[in-house]
């Protein structure tokens, strides 16, 4: 009970708004509407973490690639060049008529290779796009936590979680569309490289 004296501060107190967590706690649907944002923001810091391993370990399968490509053609040259000088055919006619057979078994490993390449950059560029959405929506997220634990009771559900909904959406990717990326010029790469060894493949043989 209040004395006489202080019955207007006991007024003041009482007409003062409660603190907006506190608002919250008392409110059954705010409490589980912050409970389920809650707990949808680990799920989104999860697969943030899970499409950031994928894309360390598809990093590390294309730098694999590239060090087996460079490897094999080496290594394939040298061969060649150390059978050829071994066998010393009696003519160069002979020999230059049988390069197709190395020079198909080049062009194959070579065209499998630049294919393994070029699919494991599709999916590193694939994953970092979704891993952008993931990061997109964790923040469009915690913008919405954020304004419900500032506002409290006055946190328009209807009117907030609709417009969560729509950004997520009618969101659109506004970088510029590009004619040659990162990933066509490393396949260009390649292929000369692969076109470059063919050539010296036939001048081995035939010179």
């Amino acid at each position: 009970m209040c004395s006489s004296t202080e019955g207007t501060k006991c007024t003041k107190e009482a007409s003062r708004p409660s603190h907006p967590l506190q608002q919250i706690a008392e409110s059954p649907t705010h409490r589980l509407l912050l409970k389920q944002w809650i707990k949808e923001e680990e799920l989104i810091s999860q697969r943030v973490s899970s499409k950031e391993w994928q894309i360390d370990a598809a990093r590390k399968e294309i730098t694999q690639l590239y060090c087996f490509f460079f490897i094999f053609h080496s290594s394939f040259l040298v061969l060649l060049y150390t059978s050829v000088d071994k066998i010393a055919l009696p003519s160069s006619s002979s020999s230059c008529h049988r390069s197709w057979i190395p020079t198909l078994l080049s062009l194959v490993c070579s065209l499998a290779m630049i294919w393994a390449i070029r699919y494991k950059m599709d999916v590193e560029s694939h994953t970092e796009r979704l891993l952008n959405r993931e990061k997109e929506d964790g923040k469009l997220l915690l913008q919405c936590v954020q304004e419900l634990k500032k506002k409290g009771v006055e946190f328009d559900l209807l009117k907030e979680v609709d417009a969560l909904r729509r950004a997520k959406s009618l969101r659109v990717e506004t970088k510029p569309v590009k004619r040659w990326s990162s990933r066509d010029f490393v396949t260009l790469f390649f292929v000369v490289v692969a076109c470059s060894v063919l050539g010296v493949v036939r001048v081995i043989l035939c010179s």
